[in-house]
C-alpha cells in the first residue's frame, strides 16, 4: 500500500463508525469546501486542505508525500522523539520500516485537536441529552482545551521524522471511532446487568485482559460493582476529555453507567455526585483496540505490523 492509500483507509474508516453518521459529516465537510471558497486568496495558504475531505483533524499525514510504498509499519500509542528514534535504530538493525503510525496526535494534528471535540455534542445527543444543551456545555471546554495546547511544541516529534526521513502519520479520532462503536455495540448487545458486570465484560476482551495482566485492566471510579448498571454509554471518542457538567445531564437523559477510558478527578466528582457510575477501561488497551480495528485492514492488504509504544497488538482477521 501507498502511504495515502493508508491514510484514506484511516479516514473511511472512521467515518463509517462515527455517531454523527455519514449524511451529517458529508454536511460538514461540504461547509468546509464553501468555507475555503470564500477565503481570500492571502489567506488559503493559512487553510489545512485535507479538511476539504477528512473530517478528522487530528489523523493526518506528518511527514511523507503519500507516495512511499509501505510494506512494514511501526504503530504506537504514543510516537514521539524517542519512538522516531527507536524506529531508525531498527532500520540500522535490518528492519525495513517504512511507515510509522501514532495514534495520539503530533504536528498540527495535535495542535488542531480542539476542533475534533464537537463530535462529543453528537455522542451526548445519541444518550439522549438535547443537542442544543450538549453543544452549550461543551463551548467553554472546547475553547479550554485550544488555549491548553497552544503552547505546546507540536512539532518536535515531526522534526525528527523529518531529519531522519522516516514517514510518519497520526490516527486518532478515527481510531477512537472504531473502538466507540466496537465497545458500544458489545454492550447493547451483551446487557450487563452490574456494574461489574461491566468491568467482567471488558475483561473478556484480548486486549483489556492482558492489560488487567500489566496492572492497567477496567476499573470501577464511581459506584460500585454489585450496583445495577442501568443503560451502559460508551464515550471514548472526541479528542479529548469533555465537560465535567456533562454528568448530570446524561443523569437526566437516563445513563446508569458510563465506560471510558480515562477520567479527571473532577469529572469523577461530578459523576459520583449524579449517581452515574464509571467504568474506566484503561487508556492504552482501549487505544489499542481501536487501532488494531484499523490494523487488521492494512494487515489484509500485505503491510507488516511492529507494535511499539503501549500498543497491545491483537488480530480479529486473517490475512
Amino acid at each position: 500500500m501507498k502511504l495515502a492509500d493508508i491514510y484514506r483507509l484511516a479516514v473511511e474508516k472512521g467515518i463509517e463508525s462515527d455517531v454523527r453518521g455519514r449524511e451529517e459529516i458529508e454536511r460538514l465537510l461540504s461547509q468546509a469546501r464553501k468555507d475555503y471558497e470564500k477565503l481570500e486568496e492571502k489567506d488559503r495558504e493559512f487553510f489545512d486542505q485535507d479538511s476539504l475531505w477528512n473530517p478528522f483533524a487530528d489523523t493526518r499525514v506528518l511527514h511523507g508525500t503519500g507516495e512511499e510504498e509501505v510494506k512494514t509499519v511501526m504503530c504506537g500509542v504514543d510516537i514521539e522523539t524517542p519512538e522516531i528514534l527507536l524506529a531508525d535504530r531498527l532500520r540500522e538493525r535490518g528492519e525495513k520500516i517504512d511507515l510509522v503510525i501514532a495514534h495520539h496526535p503530533e504536528g498540527r494534528a495535535q495542535a488542531a485537536l480542539h476542533r475534533v471535540m464537537d463530535l462529543q455534542a453528537d455522542l451526548l445527543y445519541r444518550a439522549g441529552v438535547p443537542i442544543n444543551v450538549a453543544e452549550g456545555i461543551l463551548a467553554a471546554r472546547i475553547a479550554e482545551v485550544e488555549r491548553l495546547l497552544a503552547p505546546i511544541n507540536h512539532q518536535r516529534a515531526v522534526d525528527a521524522a523529518r531529519l531522519l526521513d522516516i514517514p510518519f502519520m497520526c490516527v486518532h479520532t478515527a481510531g477512537d471511532n472504531l473502538v466507540n462503536r466496537f465497545l458500544q455495540e458489545y454492550f447493547d448487545s451483551t446487557q450487563p446487568r452490574t456494574v461489574g458486570d461491566v468491568v467482567e465484560a471488558l475483561q473478556s476482551i484480548p486486549e483489556y485482559r492482558e492489560a488487567s495482566k500489566l496492572g492497567a485492566g477496567p476499573r470501577v471510579f464511581a459506584g460500585d460493582k454489585k450496583k445495577r448498571a442501568g443503560r451502559v454509554l460508551v464515550d471514548m471518542t472526541g479528542g479529548t476529555s469533555g465537560a465535567e457538567e456533562a454528568y448530570a445531564k446524561m443523569a437526566a437523559a437516563g445513563i446508569g453507567t458510563v465506560v471510558c477510558m480515562h477520567m479527571q478527578e473532577k469529572h469523577r466528582k461530578n459523576a459520583k455526585d449524579n449517581h452515574v457510575n464509571v467504568v474506566v477501561a484503561g487508556h492504552m488497551a482501549s487505544d489499542s483496540l481501536g487501532l488494531n480495528l484499523f490494523l487488521d485492514e492494512i494487515e489484509k492488504a500485505g503491510v507488516r505490523i511492529i507494535p511499539a509504544s503501549g500498543l497491545i497488538r491483537v488480530r480479529r482477521s486473517e490475512n
